[in-house]
């Protein structure tokens, strides 16, 4: 796990939208946008859209339309992962 990855699950214990995501981080969106595919691909996040409430599948072909729009959250493998680094 690279070091802003493990910054952004820092954040996730709790839903949070992309924009607060990159504040909080101080990542570029495209850079933040990168490292939470990553994420998704690992099963370490999940992704929310059109709300905080509703689950959204990751596909990699639609995720870029929606990324900056959506709300995240780390799974238990991702709290896992983060806590035993």
């Amino acid at each position: 796990m690279t070091d802003p990855e493990f910054d952004i699950l820092d954040e996730l214990y709790f839903v949070t939208s992309f924009r607060d995501l990159a504040q909080r981080t101080k990542l570029a969106p495209a850079a933040l946008e990168q490292h939470l595919r990553e994420l998704l691909e690992q099963e370490y996040v999940k992704c929310f859209y059109p709300d905080p409430d509703t689950e959204q599948a990751y596909e990699t072909t639609s995720f870029g339309a929606i990324a900056r729009d959506c709300y995240y959250l780390a799974t238990k493998a991702g709290l896992l992962e983060h806590n035993t680094r």
